[in-house]
């Protein structure tokens, strides 16, 4: 595992979007599995403005979302699919067909995992699998506990998870969905390389748990210890407990 820390939350961005970056030049049909959030805003600005300087083609690309919400429809403005619209595809060049986030008003859910996942698999496999992390240990949506081994299906979101998401619904938790579509921990773990980033201090208590603590199916991302090919990049805030705790 190689574990970057840098001095300030923009140069974990500028790295982590670094390695985006190489991993869309190598080659000419990369395929990427990507991520939601605040942090993730950051890092897709800076690939975006790598795109309008002509430095990234993104013609060639597909791409997997970790997941989305049920019952939110792609033109929901608080759906996932509507973040990386608003963040990243409707800014670059990726074909449409090609940008995958699952759909959380399908008419049969379990059917809309499985399909998923025989999407990822007639890729070819996601290259590069950008994750965050949440506050319960979650990679995706995997919430605790997640088996391991555990496929793309339908989970239900824990309260933590619900209120730390509210932002985007009014600071109303009440408003987030209670269930989600997500990939698996065994889908996560199929990336050929991980790319774990987390910056503040308000993650630091749990990438000290992922990292150093008990390999657990109730901390997911414990389980990218499990992995042999892994970048985690922290800022300094986001890594100081576990910089104190290291063996």
């Amino acid at each position: 595992m190689n574990i970057i820390v840098t001095d300030h939350p923009d140069q974990a961005f500028q790295r982590t979007a670094g390695i985006i970056a190489d991993e869309i030049r190598s080659s000419s049909t990369p395929v990427l599995g990507l991520a939601t959030g605040r942090t993730m805003e950051s890092i897709y600005r800076l690939l975006v403005q790598q795109y309008e300087a002509g430095m990234l083609d993104f013609s060639g690309a597909t791409s997997f979302n970790l997941d989305e919400y049920v019952g939110l429809s792609a033109a929901d403005p608080n759906s996932y699919s509507h973040y990386m619209r608003e963040h990243l595809f409707a800014h670059v060049n990726m074909p449409d067909g090609k940008a995958h986030v699952p759909d959380g008003v399908a008419a049969d859910l379990d059917a809309e995992c499985a399909r998923y996942e025989a999407i990822i698999r007639a890729s070819g496999g996601i290259g590069l699998q950008l994750l965050g992390i949440g506050e319960t240990g979650h990679i995706g949506f995997n919430e605790p506990p997640s088996a391991f081994d555990s496929r793309t299906r339908v989970v239900h979101l824990d309260e933590v998870t619900r209120r730390q998401n509210s932002g985007m619904f009014g600071n109303d938790p009440e408003r987030v969905p209670e269930r989600a579509l997500t990939m698996g921990v065994g889908t996560i773990l199929e990336a050929r390389h991980l790319l774990l980033v987390a910056v503040g201090d308000g993650k630091a208590a749990i990438i000290n748990d992922a990292l150093n603590g008990p390999i657990s199916e109730d901390v997911s991302a414990t389980a990218i210890r499990f992995h042999d090919n892994v970048t985690v990049i922290l800022d300094r805030a986001a890594a100081s407990i576990w910089a104190q705790n290291r063996s």
